[in-house]
């Protein structure tokens, strides 16, 4: 199988934007065939016709600036929860809590209002249960050394016929979980009051309804999304109150800019354009741990030119997301987290998410391909991350100087080695 490794800003401008529809393409593989139907969703579907329909619904369903005026209040009712139960926590000044388990609470609420109109009240949720158990097998497949070997060495794929059909069966079991709880509930409610649409999947079955898309489209739109938008988002959340743990100085410049320009008002998402560092300590975090450290395969459907070679039709083109960020000929003090870099009087980089884009820094990926969930994750994490330093000082637990924040990989992220203690 040929395989091309991207590691260099200006052939990433190449392959994302400027042959951003020559390379436009996905790769596909045995599992991946499985766990999309052969590209019935929008992550791993091939370029053309059909992906563009499924972006351009799925974008107007849920990644658009008017979604997130719609819901913010939303996000920021349910961040001031995790606030209140801290505050209520008698441990958590002392022994410090494993802040990942309550955040995971949070993302689920807030994706799922977003989706179905759904919500948990705890982590104990049968239903939530459910789908976090469904989600841990997924991940335990895609971790086995199988997935990837029957594409490397092709003779061994008689071997993978056992492997195949336990990700057939998990694949049946969660696409029916989904279809039953989640689509189903919420085709019987628009029957009931077809101008009742207040939810993301109330927009996509409506675009099924209009001919846009089909049943399964549907399904796996419902997998990606369960798939791509807990566990990035995260993952980084962690990250940031770890690095903030581990540096001080930089956690009191945050809370210092937070009073001064809030003056004791609370953080909302129109706020976060007021507050430079925040802003800054978010983009460092996604610098330093960047969420998908390989982005997600390209492919180019016919031959094409890259710096000067001649790259044959279906390779896997994979851009090196982690190295771009991390080389320090790029970045001074590469390994350090300094979010002063991004600060535009320290001559940082452009905004992520518009302008003259920087390629020696992709967390989200640029271009037709890049993921649409940046519009959601940017300010999810800076109101987070605001809420958490203006109301406590967070440190590690008592007995400890520093909180560990070594790596580990997981099936496409990198993630912190140990969920993290944190007192507040």
């Amino acid at each position: 199988m040929n395989l091309v490794v991207v590691s260099d800003p200006k052939l990433a401008d190449e392959i994302l934007h400027t042959k951003g529809v020559e390379f436009g393409s996905r790769r596909q593989n045995m599992v991946f065939d499985i766990f999309t139907d052969k590209g019935q969703d929008m992550v791993f579907s091939i370029y053309g016709d059909h992906w563009q329909k499924m972006r351009r619904v799925v974008t107007a369903s849920f990644f658009t600036n008017k979604v997130v005026q719609q819901y913010r209040e939303k996000w920021e009712e349910k961040m001031d929860l995790v606030v209140k139960d801290l505050y209520r926590d008698e441990k958590a000044s002392v022994e410090g809590v494993v802040i990942r388990r309550r955040l995971l609470l949070m993302q689920y609420n807030i994706l799922y209002r977003m989706m179905f109109d759904m919500r948990f009240e705890s982590m104990e949720d049968p239903l939530l249960k459910q789908i976090t158990q469904l989600k841990t097998e997924r991940t335990m497949l895609g971790k086995s050394f199988q997935f990837n070997y029957g594409e490397f060495m092709p003779i061994l794929k008689p071997f993978l016929r056992g492997y195949l059909e336990r990700c057939r069966e998990l694949q049946s079991r969660r696409l029916i979980f989904f279809n039953k709880y989640s689509i189903e509930k919420k085709i019987k409610a628009l029957d009931r009051d077809k101008h009742n649409i207040n939810c993301a999947i109330d927009h996509i079955l409506e675009a099924k309804k209009n001919g846009e898309i089909n049943e399964k489209n549907v399904k796996h739109i419902v997998e990606n999304i369960n798939v791509a938008g807990i566990e990035t988002t995260l993952w980084s959340m962690e990250w940031a109150i770890v690095e903030l743990v581990n540096h001080p100085n930089v956690q009191s410049k945050l809370r210092d800019e937070i009073s001064n320009i809030l003056e004791r008002n609370p953080l909302t998402e129109s706020d976060l354009d007021r507050l430079p560092y925040l802003q800054a300590v978010v983009k460092e975090t996604l610098r330093l741990h960047t969420p998908i450290p390989l982005l997600l395969p390209h492919m180019n459907l016919e031959d094409a030119e890259l710096n000067g070679y001649t790259i044959p039709k279906g390779p896997k083109v994979v851009v090196n997301a982690w190295w771009l960020p991390n080389n320090p000929a790029w970045w001074k003090k590469s390994e350090e987290f300094l979010p002063e870099q991004f600060l535009e009087e320290e001559g940082g980089t452009d905004d992520v998410r518009g302008g003259r884009v920087d390629f020696r820094y992709l967390p989200f990926g640029v271009g037709r391909r890049s993921c649409p969930g940046i519009i959601l994750a940017l300010p999810i994490l800076g109101i987070v991350i605001g809420k958490l330093v203006m109301n406590f000082e967070l440190c590690p637990p008592e007995g400890m100087e520093k909180i560990n924040a070594s790596e580990r990989g997981g099936l496409f992220s990198l993630r912190i080695t140990n969920h993290s203690t944190v007192a507040f």
